[in-house]
């Protein structure tokens, strides 16, 4: 993990470079694929979707939630990605909902710099390191 500067042009811009965006996010599907079969699987995707602590914590505090409460949120986010509603998630699937993600991340920040804690692996990690790749291109 890593402390970084970014606001919502920081995600924007790294949505709207095709390339990379592209990359990073078959990287990460490929990731969540164990079983390689170019599907994600609700089993596949649990813990990517656990990662989100949607309850799990309030104002950074731990709180105990509910189990089927949980399990109920977890159905409907992957639901959310699954489109065609086939029970599997197909790359481009994944691909749309995550781009849609971030954009509503993006708009949340605004576009006053804040600081975060973001995992390395993350795409928000890899859009801070594509502006600080793209700064240093132009200097």
């Amino acid at each position: 993990m890593s402390v970084e500067v970014l606001d919502g042009a920081t995600i924007v811009n790294f949505v709207e470079d095709e390339e990379a965006f592209t990359v990073s996010v078959r990287d990460r599907f490929d990731d969540l694929d164990t079983d390689q079969d170019g599907l994600l699987s609700y089993a596949e995707m649990l813990k990517e979707l656990q990662s989100l602590r949607v309850f799990e914590t309030h104002f950074g505090i731990d709180v105990k939630t509910d189990p089927e409460e949980l399990a109920r949120v977890y159905g409907s986010l992957f639901e959310q990605f699954d489109h065609d509603l086939s029970g599997r998630v197909d790359l481009e699937e994944f691909k749309e909902e995550t781009k849609q993600m971030m954009l509503a991340m993006a708009n949340g920040l605004g576009f006053l710099p804040v600081q975060m804690v973001l995992e390395e692996d993350s795409l928000l990690k890899k859009a801070v390191e594509r502006e600080s790749a793209s700064a240093s291109a132009a200097a």
